[in-house]
């Protein structure tokens, strides 16, 4: 049986081209499970997973336990807002006391960038990553990459511009990873400001015009500016950067040809797009959230395979 190489998914730079096409091999299969009358699969029925979010989430958080549902594993919650964490247990120990429930595998975000990488080295569960920081997401970026060949057929060959915070952005990171494996050539726009300084380095191209981008892109995904992670003012003004760096629909008329517009979500309409960009056909932000579902139920049951052969 073809398998993931990897025992626990942390980041897309882990993981290799193979491992990502049979991930979208398997959400096609959950796709299809999704459409059906009955959403149920008996799949994961003896798996538990403990869902760890250290960090507010809804959708990651609500896609993630939808996918467990759909797979039939037991789920427990863990949310650090209300935990002992807030008493200053250690990351290790908080694990470690979940795990001794006889937890399968742990879904985690957390603040701290290396965080899952550093648990998986100290517990016996397979960890996925669902945010570590500014760091890595690498389900978003799956779910991202899988959109895009569903809607265009393949993501070899295709221009996709990253437009937005690309500092402090896990998407951004992932996504480079997961594109640049599949064969997908990639520039980030925005602010210089809001640009890592290594970008160059990753072998993706900075360019400064929003309108040049677009014109040169098949894809445009939109990034929020996280104004959370943000201690210091790295543009003047939202109004500002709405004029140079937001996509609006005349923009997207004035293009020489139809692009595809993506955005992680949650969107901050009237600022990195407006409302009629987020619900024009060229939006795939919909089958976004849709396909994280399927994605995710692909990862936790390759993972949970492992697992279980490891186990008999």
């Amino acid at each position: 049986m073809i398998e993931l190489s990897v025992n626990h998914l942390l980041g897309i730079k882990y993981i290799t081209e193979e491992d990502i096409q049979l991930i979208f091999e398997t959400a096609d299969h959950f796709k299809e499970v999704i459409q059906r009358p009955i959403k149920k699969v008996p799949s994961l029925r003896d798996i538990t997973i403990a869902n760890l979010f250290f960090e507010n989430s809804t959708r990651t958080r609500l896609s993630f336990e939808l996918a467990e549902k759909r797979l039939s594993a037991d789920i427990i919650n863990f949310s650090a807002g209300s935990s002992s964490v807030k008493k200053g247990e250690s990351l290790v120990d908080t694990v470690n006391n979940i795990l001794s429930m006889k937890v399968d595998m742990v879904v985690m975000r957390h603040p701290n960038p290396g965080a899952g990488v550093f648990l998986s080295k100290h517990i016996n569960a397979s960890i996925i990553n669902a945010g570590d920081g500014a760091h890595e997401h690498p389900t978003q970026a799956l779910l991202d990459c899988y959109s895009i060949r569903e809607r265009l057929g393949d993501v070899a060959g295709k221009n996709v511009v990253i437009v937005g915070d690309i500092l402090h952005s896990r998407v951004a990171l992932s996504n480079i990873f997961a594109l640049q494996k599949l064969g997908a050539t990639v520039k980030v726009c925005g602010p210089k400001t809001l640009m890592p300084r290594y970008i160059e380095s990753l072998g993706v191209q900075f360019e400064p015009n929003l309108i040049k981008a677009l014109n040169w892109c098949d894809v445009a995904n939109m990034l929020r500016v996280q104004n959370e992670r943000m201690d210091i003012s790295y543009f003047p003004s939202t109004r500002e950067y709405t004029q140079q760096f937001g996509l609006n629909k005349k923009i997207l008329d004035s293009l020489d040809k139809e692009i595809i517009v993506m955005h992680p979500g949650p969107i901050n309409r009237g600022v990195e797009i407006t409302s009629d960009v987020a619900d024009s056909k060229q939006a795939i932000i919909l089958d976004q959230v849709q396909n994280g579902v399927a994605v995710r139920m692909a990862v936790l049951y390759l993972l949970a395979s492992k697992i279980k052969r490891n186990d008999s």
